[in-house]
């Protein structure tokens, strides 16, 4: 089978497109999982600090910069990988996503008070047992959240590639 190379330009044309995001998550003093309720998604109301990589910054910048733009919390490191995330583009949202989820630790009684949310994005911070945490979010993202609980307590990092985009 003969194959042609062409230019990298041609090829990476070709090549899936993916936005690469960055996220922190933190727990209580009683290793209760601490989540942020979005402002502005209904779909997936629960999150942990963090988002969408902007051009030329890796995942574990992006994780630090957004959760300190987003509670004021300022990620020391080094960081700690719990979890690589991979979803399938879907009608909604043209691009996969992958994205790496980073150990912020546990945060004391008075960080998690001292956490100043970004009103343009979340309006709570809530520290909930996961089973608790069941009832308020919908069944993708609770098993999202249990394999990184169980990555934090095993030290193995998870891969969790069912974050696809409604089809």
């Amino acid at each position: 089978m003969s194959r042609k190379w062409l230019p990298p330009e041609e090829f990476a044309a070709l090549l899936p497109k993916a936005a690469v995001f960055g996220a922190v998550f933190f727990t209580d003093e009683d290793d209760r999982p601490v989540q942020l309720r979005a402002t502005y998604s209904s779909t997936h109301p629960w999150q942990w600090p963090g988002g969408t990589a902007e051009a030329g910054e890796r995942p574990w910048e992006t994780a630090v910069r957004e959760c300190r733009e987003e509670t004021g919390l300022h990620v020391a490191g080094p960081p700690r990988l719990l979890a690589t995330v991979f979803g399938l583009p879907g009608k909604d949202w043209p691009l996969a996503s992958v994205g790496c989820v980073f150990d912020g630790g546990r945060l004391s009684a008075g960080q998690l008070a001292g956490i100043v949310l970004d009103p343009d994005e979340h309006d709570q911070v809530r520290a909930l047992t996961v089973p608790e945490w069941q009832e308020l979010m919908p069944g993708r993202d609770h098993a999202r959240l249990e394999a990184v609980m169980a990555a934090r307590h095993t030290g193995i990092p998870a891969y969790f590639d069912t974050w696809d985009w409604e089809a």
